[in-house]
């Protein structure tokens, strides 16, 4: 009769009623929650807007333009766009005679920073949301077996709810790491997705001006 008891004191609960009886652990189950959500929220709108900029055929007619040695008109053309590889294009292109490989390297470094951003945070969220479900269970479960200590049956209401804090606890902080996890390893794909991009890049670029140099040389 006891162990049926957890299961109906849950089932005719309403989410207000939950959060309470998840015990004082649900605070900070719910503040990093609502962290996680802003987080996820304001990725999902940058990944947006950067999909937007994109200008793949910007940066091909930029490559292609180096190819032929025209680098002024790939400065032109990389100037007007907002695409982050072109912005990085730009960036090399301007300072080739210095170092081209350390000015391809800091300029992508900041586009792939801007990708990175808030990534430890929602990982900690992630990390974070079971284990303090975990320890609700703990605090619920040390309720309980501090219930049964006298009368059990005139402590029935008491270990129940010391067993629902323990079930609630873990059932919201399992949902939180499983709610994040799925945009979480969206947003590693999508930063992989551009650094991939950047790095096809970096590699057409040095090739294509060696191509260039060696075509003018060629042609003297």
């Amino acid at each position: 009769m006891i162990t049926s008891l957890p299961l109906a004191f849950l089932l005719n609960m309403t989410t207000m009623e939950l959060f309470k009886h998840g015990g004082p652990i649900m605070w900070p189950i719910l503040l990093i929650s609502l962290l996680g959500i802003t987080v996820i929220v304001e990725r999902m709108l940058f990944i947006i807007k950067e999909n937007g900029r994109r200008e793949p055929e910007v940066v091909e007619k930029m490559l292609e333009c180096v190819e032929k040695g025209d680098v002024t008109g790939a400065l032109a053309l990389g100037k007007k766009s907002n695409d982050s590889v072109a912005r990085i294009l730009v960036y090399s292109l301007n300072n080739k005679q210095y170092s081209l490989g350390n000015a391809f390297v800091r300029a992508s470094g900041q586009e792939l920073s801007r990708y990175s951003q808030g990534m430890a945070t929602l990982d900690t969220v992630i990390t974070s949301a079971p284990l303090l479900g975990l320890l609700g269970t703990v605090t619920g479960m040390m309720k309980t077996f501090g219930s049964m200590s006298g009368d059990i049956s005139a402590a029935a209401g008491a270990i129940t709810g010391g067993v629902a804090e323990a079930l609630i606890a873990t059932a919201a902080g399992l949902a939180i790491a499983i709610a994040g996890l799925l945009p979480y390893n969206y947003l590693n794909a999508r930063t992989e997705q551009a650094k991939q991009e950047i790095s096809d890049a970096s590699h057409a670029l040095e090739i294509f001006l060696k191509k260039s140099d060696t075509q003018a040389a060629t042609s003297r």
